[in-house]
């Protein structure tokens, strides 16, 4: 799965996923790993529900809670406002657009 995300890291494509029973689809900017010890992907989420009162907008997943994840040949060119490749979330960073 890291793979995957690996890539659309790097060629900015669109991934969809299911993520506690609400399908996504993000951009990805930033995978590594969150103070508590989870790989996590931090992303802009454009489509799909959410748990929280918040649809759209920067999110992070823990992985191993992504489920059905899609790589889509659709790509994004602009960064988002908000994206900080030295996120404050993670503990250590592996990879970011």
């Amino acid at each position: 799965m890291e793979n995957i995300i690996r890539e659309a890291i790097a060629n900015k494509q669109l991934l969809e996923f299911v993520y506690n029973d609400k399908k996504r689809v993000v951009e990805p900017y930033t995978l590594g790993c969150s103070h508590k010890g989870d790989n996590t992907l931090s992303a802009f989420q454009i489509e799909g529900g959410s748990n929280s009162s918040k649809d759209l907008g920067w999110r992070q997943f823990i992985i191993e809670n992504i489920e059905k994840l899609v790589l889509l040949d659709s790509k994004f060119d602009d960064i988002r406002e908000g994206y900080n490749p030295n996120d404050s979330r993670m503990s250590q960073i592996y990879m970011s657009i």
